[in-house]
């Protein structure tokens, strides 16, 4: 039985990080589209790596933990990399809510269950949680380490306080650093570790969705006024990936990376700060 990396999410930063942790491994590649992970699959497969396709929903707990029995008919999970998810110009704020939030609730809640000692898993979160005005300790708590079943029922979360599409990402991607941080603890009783990678604008099909989107003209400025001056590239991420999930990384758990050229930098303390 080989060791297993499960790898949610088809796109390209999912793929940089596998392609650097993934060497002698067995690659389960789960998307909510078979014929996305199977594209995926057929290039990681080209290039040397052994890949199996599954198909899951992560605002499914039925398909997530039958994820988790496929993966684990293949050996021992030692990595997870969590990729999936919407962004604010690809849908409602419900909808983000269930899938950026609940949905990432649910993969640590189930693969928190089953992963192997040494074991260490990255979820990609985003640049806009940093951007998110500090919440309460009892928001943090509550996005932290309220069950993923009754997550979605905080007052915080509900329409009548959550109306924007891009608040609601925000309020997912601060919520994923918060959970992942509470789920270290959990983690770490398995001799596990699990980490958040909270990226700017990295050059992926999404991305192009958010520069060409309503919001374009503000996310080119963003770029522009940033220290680095450019977007990043999934490669980028995947080293951070590669770091986290290694044995380099063994002394860090339940951190949150911010890797965005200075973008938040500039939106707090630069030319991009509200005035």
């Amino acid at each position: 039985m080989k060791e297993v990396i499960v790898v949610i999410g088809s796109g390209s930063i999912g793929q940089a990080i596998a392609r650097r942790v993934s060497a002698g491994k067995h690659v389960v590649l789960a998307d909510l589209r078979e014929d996305n992970a199977k594209a995926a699959a057929k290039t990681l497969s080209e290039a040397g790596f052994e890949v199996s396709v599954a198909v899951v929903d992560i605002t499914s707990r039925d398909s997530v933990h039958a994820l988790v029995e496929t993966a684990t008919s293949f050996g021992a999970v030692t990595g997870l990399i969590h990729a999936a998810g919407v962004s604010p110009s690809q849908a409602p704020p419900d909808i983000i809510l269930k899938i950026d939030l609940y949905g990432t609730a649910l993969v640590l809640e189930e693969f928190g269950g089953i992963i192997a000692r040494g074991g260490a898993g990255v979820v990609i979160a985003s640049q806009s949680g940093h951007r998110l005005p500090a919440l309460s300790p009892e928001q943090n708590k509550a996005l932290a380490t309220t069950p993923a079943s009754e997550l979605l029922a905080l007052p915080m979360l509900q329409s009548d306080r959550v109306t924007d599409p891009l608040n609601a990402y925000q309020l997912s991607k601060r919520g994923n650093a918060l959970r992942v941080m509470a789920e270290a603890v959990r983690w770490g009783k398995r001799g596990a570790r699990i980490n958040t990678i909270s990226p700017g604008i990295i050059i992926t099909p999404l991305a192009k969705d958010e520069l060409s989107g309503p919001r374009g003209a503000g996310y080119r400025r963003m770029l522009e006024l940033s220290p680095a001056g450019r977007a990043g590239t999934p490669d980028e991420v995947g080293n951070v990936g590669a770091l986290l999930m290694g044995p380099d990384g063994a002394f860090i758990t339940g951190s949150d990376f911010l890797m965005d050229g200075g973008v938040t930098a500039a939106y707090w303390y630069g030319e991009l700060a509200l005035t």
